[in-house]
């Protein structure tokens, strides 16, 4: 099996609102803010299970307020709209980083699905979803 790409330096670029981030395979990634919290990986916006993701909307101007390093394993964001429950990986940061691609695809997919605009308002559950399931 071949080792996993470690990182080796990490930036936040508040301007460009992107988190830079290179790893030991020479491959640097410069992943939006708005990426970064649209695919957060924590139960709030991933839900418990598969189907019961909550579709993230009006992140496009979200900032980066603090960033923790969560041991050798990766680095917990606070994001300017309170968010913070996540734990990004460096696994799934370089996937963040790699398929960014096909996960703006992917979402714009999903909000169009879902008949909402990427710059609506969190205010409501989008239809046929209930709330972020996740109470804590």
């Amino acid at each position: 099996m071949a080792e996993k790409p470690r990182p080796t330096a990490l930036t936040v670029h508040q301007q460009s609102k992107l988190l830079e981030i290179g790893f030991d395979d020479g491959v640097v990634y410069r992943i939006p803010f708005e990426l970064m919290r649209v695919y957060s990986p924590s139960a709030e916006v991933q839900g418990h299970g598969p189907g019961q993701e909550v579709l993230q909307t009006g992140k496009r101007g979200v900032v980066i307020q603090g960033l923790e390093t969560v041991g050798h394993y990766g680095v917990q964001p606070t994001f300017d709209d309170g968010h913070s429950s996540g734990i990004y990986s460096w696994d799934y940061l370089h996937h963040l980083g790699a398929d960014q691609d096909q996960l703006w695809r992917e979402y714009e997919a999903r909000l169009a699905a879902a008949g909402v605009s990427r710059d609506a308002p969190m205010s409501a559950p989008v239809a046929g979803k209930s709330g972020s399931g996740c109470s804590h």
